[in-house]
């Protein structure tokens, strides 16, 4: 028993001086990395750009995103997409330190940014870039009903189906929701068929929506909770969130962008220009239908939305925490409208 502890003894004192050369050349190490900044604890943090696009430039702005990292490794771009209304509301009513806002309708920037910030005493923002049109199209899927049947000529016919569910988004929260119904009621000028509107949409609810004309302007004031009534109809909170209603089965069809159907390989039904918000060329005849958003909180600013072509738009909120930075994303995502691709609104030029 005495040797074995002798030998033990021997044996850590030959091990000491290798145990103080590991530590000595652990720390050593250690020192090095930490002055080279290789230890993830002591890299410089990315500057990060938060950008807040509508839902259906998701998938462009990814590329953006892509393509504006590349070029600036040490930025973190974070984008987060809602309904365009939803967007403006993160800087104007949230009070979110928002670098870019994108929408799906330029006149919400005006309407709703160019107004005094209390917290600063000056606009949200002063000025936008148009960037890209869109057009309003019927998405369905293999799985929907009647998709053999439906055409360009009969597709209010197959909406109008009892069995038929149909989807849009919330107009409270996104343009394409006001739009879905502004589509409906053209509709129903273009074809002579006073029923669409209220067939497809409007008795869903409780109290039916109704249309008022006055002075030629065909007007539809939403509630204040727009909720339906029956299966007949589907509402999200905004566009994207429809599409993955419409891919799932949830629904038979959807009003959705023609660059989203074509981002996600949807089948489509177009629309004549008449209707489908696209061509300039109509603006004066969608001009005459009007939808008054119920949200008390635009019954002093927003609150109206009258049709007109469609139009993007971007900003830099005044409140933008890095506004060099802000202004390079804007102006990329301005020149790669121009090139576009799948999933892309048309450029404007």
């Amino acid at each position: 028993m005495g040797k074995m502890g002798g030998h033990n003894r021997d044996q850590k004192e030959m091990n000491a001086p290798r145990i103080f050369w590991m530590l000595a050349s652990f720390f050593l190490i250690t020192l090095l990395c930490s002055s080279a900044g290789c230890i993830s604890g002591t890299q410089q943090p990315k500057k990060v750009l938060k950008v807040v696009p509508a839902g259906s430039l998701l998938q462009p702005f990814a590329e953006v995103e892509k393509e504006f990292e590349t070029l600036h490794p040490d930025v973190d771009v974070q984008v987060e997409g809602h309904g365009s209304i939803q967007a403006i509301r993160q800087v104007t009513e949230l009070h979110r330190l928002i670098d870019v806002v994108a929408v799906a309708d330029e006149s919400l920037i005006s309407d709703l940014m160019f107004r005094t910030d209390p917290a600063t005493g000056t606009n949200f923002t002063d000025a936008f870039t148009p960037f890209a049109t869109n057009a309003m199209v019927i998405a369905f899927t293999n799985k929907s009903r009647y998709a053999d049947e439906i055409t360009q000529e009969n597709w209010y016919q197959v909406l109008s189906r009892p069995d038929v569910r149909v989807g849009f988004s919330n107009p409270m929260l996104d343009a394409a929701g006001y739009r879905s119904i502004m589509v409906t009621l053209l509709a129903g000028r273009y074809y002579q068929n006073a029923t669409i509107f209220p067939v497809i949409i409007g008795s869903h609810f409780t109290p039916p929506l109704k249309a008022e004309i006055t002075e030629g302007i065909e007007t539809i004031t939403l509630p204040e909770v727009l909720r339906p009534k029956d299966e007949k109809l589907v509402i999200r909170d905004g566009s994207i969130f429809v599409l993955s209603h419409l891919e799932a089965g949830g629904i038979d069809y959807a009003f959705e962008y023609r660059s989203v159907t074509e981002g996600h390989n949807l089948r489509s039904i177009d629309l004549p220009p008449e209707i489908d918000l696209s061509s300039p060329d109509h603006a004066e005849e969608y001009g005459k239908v009007r939808v008054i958003l119920g949200f008390q909180r635009f019954s002093a600013i927003g609150q109206d939305r009258t049709g007109q072509p469609i139009v993007y738009a971007v900003t830099l909120p005044n409140s933008a925490p890095n506004r060099e930075l802000a202004q390079e994303f804007a102006d990329v995502v301005v020149r790669m409208a121009k090139t576009g691709g799948k999933g892309w609104p048309a450029s404007l030029t």
